[in-house]
């Protein structure tokens, strides 16, 4: 499963700008965002791929409880580069058919929770995304988090190593994060506790519930936790509908894939995807 916002994201930061197609208009976040792919598929061999999108970046069920959620970011939420780059890559995988999945109203974290959810504990599922809020839904042994580090490598998140990070229990990262605050979310923390204090009170009490039934706490206290709560938890149970996400040999529409190569310069990261899903195992 792919969080494909974040690494979108990462791509559009990763790749020069100076990178442009014919017309003039950026392409660095499709190329990096297509190589990404490439090199996941080539590395991972996923039977099934599926791409999660932020429908709503900044989900009101979400501000309307915590209001600092994600504030920081309302001046602009999108670089001005990045919004021309948006479409191509739906189109381009629409065109290649890695199936794009995404719901009103809610973040791709939500979609990539309840896809989770749906599939089960059967197979083992990874999760590609720079997204550590995401952290929070491994367990072992099915479900790991690869987090993108640089040069483009992965590390592989399991619960043991989120225990070596953070010295918390490896399924309590949703936890920490509420207490010891994430700027990136607009999450403020507890006042006055920091990473080593956040893992200490869960080491003492044992869960986020535990630290609020310990009664340790101010009154204000307990009311940011428990919003952040309900903020932070990923959706698991949005209405949709599986996808068949089996990783296809070749495009599903050559036509379209060849215009947008064209259109957009793409030759090369194309062909790198292309390769990767040819080498693909037969399902």
């Amino acid at each position: 499963m792919i969080d494909g916002s974040s690494l979108i994201f990462r791509a559009f930061f990763g790749v020069p700008q100076t990178v442009k197609g014919p017309s003039g208009i950026p392409v660095n976040a499709i190329r990096g965002f297509l190589d990404y792919l490439a090199r996941f598929i080539t590395e991972r061999k996923p039977r099934r791929l599926v791409v999660a999108t932020d429908e709503d970046w900044r989900p009101q069920f979400r501000v309307d409880v915590l209001e600092t959620y994600k504030s920081h970011r309302t001046a602009e939420p999108i670089p001005p580069d990045l919004i021309p780059q948006m479409d191509p890559i739906m189109e381009v995988l629409a065109a290649v058919g890695i199936p794009a999945l995404g719901a009103k109203g809610f973040e791709a974290e939500d979609v990539i929770a309840t896809l989770v959810k749906k599939v089960g504990w059967g197979p083992t599922i990874e999760i590609l995304s720079g997204d550590r809020d995401l952290f929070a839904l491994v367990r072992d042994p099915n479900v790991v988090v690869l987090y993108p580090e640089r040069r483009g490598e992965f590390s592989i998140i399991d619960e043991a190593e989120i225990t070596k990070r953070y010295d918390i229990p490896g399924r309590l990262y949703g936890d920490f994060a509420i207490l010891r605050g994430d700027p990136s979310d607009g999450l403020p923390g507890l006042p006055g506790v920091g990473a080593k204090k956040a893992a200490a009170m869960l080491q003492r009490h044992g869960s986020i519930e535990g630290v609020l039934w310990d009664g340790n706490i101010t009154k204000e206290d307990a009311v940011y936790i428990k919003k952040a709560i309900s903020v932070v938890a990923p959706v698991e149970t949005i209405a949709l509908r599986l996808p068949d996400a089996t990783v296809p040999r070749e495009p599903a529409h050559p036509a379209n894939l060849a215009r947008l190569k064209k259109d957009y310069g793409l030759g090369g990261a194309v062909d790198r995807l292309l390769k990767a899903m040819e080498s693909q195992p037969a399902d």
